[in-house]
């Protein structure tokens, strides 16, 4: 008899994800990489909830089949009283599951951006540095297909366009290190697989704090949008984020070419050559302008491109636009001038 349904569709979309990875590792230029390479290392990102925990028993089950080597890492936020013990309990059960190499990190959340924001991350420079001191391939996370749909909600509440709405790639961050091979898969698949499978989870009470706003989405708003649309919201804001990612990944992409050709001898970005230009590129072109003059991506929200963008299709003789990060947009005869001011 084969494992149950949700055991095996977890171990697929690992499988699926691992045996990218191998051909990403393999496909590395001879002159870059040592004679006798050993086999990529690939960490699972893992908090104890049954997410994590079905992830890090699929990439277990998996990776020894296909000569990969499998560890773990999971992040002591700090925020809830036991939180390291937890964490230790954790290291404990990616032991067990025939993980290695596997730790525990311990980091200070700040709280630029708000708790959840600077939580994440927190989180996400801690697993960059394991997977730096490890010299991991790729490290494994467990967000879920309602993870997806919460962000592109999340997204759309901003009002910060079609990027937004795009939602979690299957693969981000530096050489495509972080991997979610769950996107396709709900969140009961997860913990269906965990539950056949006798694994421990721990449910983080911050998931269902109304004080988070990620949870009061979660509880409240998504089961409210159900009930008024019937069931298939969640498979359908995941379509959407899939669909809006293709037509921003696009948009980028023209927005990158058409770049040099508005700008003047001296790098300054030409007013009249951005007005003719279709406004969803133009402005990626001003968003990406004022995050290289120092404008966090993170606080550079639609309002703020839109007001820059004012300075082009309807310009009156206004004064500079302030933007985050000290950063001043402002008109100069003809040249749109962003700076640090």
């Amino acid at each position: 008899m084969g494992p149950h349904p949700a055991v095996a569709a977890i171990r697929l979309a690992v499988r699926r994800v691992l045996h990218d990875i191998l051909t990403d590792h393999h496909s590395t230029p001879p002159s870059t990489s040592p004679p006798h390479t050993p086999p990529p290392l690939v960490l699972v990102a893992c908090s104890g909830g049954a997410d994590s925990m079905a992830l890090a028993s699929a990439l277990a089950f998996e990776a020894p089949r296909l000569g990969i080597r499998a560890g773990g890492v999971t992040v002591d936020h700090g925020l809830q009283d036991g939180s390291d013990l937890r964490a230790g309990e954790v290291v404990v059960r990616l032991r067990e599951l025939g993980l290695d190499p596997v730790e525990s990190a311990a980091v200070t959340v700040g709280r630029d951006g708000g708790p959840e924001a600077a939580a994440r991350d927190a989180r996400y420079t801690a697993l960059d540095a394991a997977a730096a001191r490890h010299g991991a391939t790729a490290v494994l996370l467990g967000h879920t297909r309602d993870d997806q749909a919460e962000t592109v909600l999340l997204g759309l509440a901003r009002g910060s366009g079609i990027r937004s709405l795009s939602g979690m790639a299957a693969v981000s961050g530096a050489d495509g290190r972080y991997r979610r091979p769950f996107l396709q898969l709900d969140r009961q698949t997860a913990r269906k697989a965990c539950l056949v499978q006798s694994l421990p989870v721990w449910d983080d009470p911050h998931n269902t704090d109304p004080a988070y706003t990620r949870s009061r989405l979660r509880h409240e708003g998504l089961p409210a949008l159900e009930k008024a649309l019937g069931k298939g919201v969640v498979e359908a804001l995941a379509r959407t984020a899939q669909l809006s990612r293709d037509d921003a990944d696009a948009l980028d992409a023209w927005a990158s070419q058409a770049e040099a050709a508005v700008r003047d001898a001296t790098g300054r970005l030409e007013c009249a050559k951005l007005y003719a230009l279709p406004p969803a590129v133009r402005r990626r072109i001003l968003r990406r302008a004022a995050i290289e003059a120092g404008a966090p991506a993170g606080s550079l929200f639609a309002r703020h491109i839109e007001e820059v963008d004012r300075l082009i299709t309807g310009w009156r003789g206004q004064g500079a636009i302030n933007l985050p990060g000290r950063v001043v947009a402002q008109r100069q005869g003809g040249r749109l001038v962003i700076r640090q001011g």
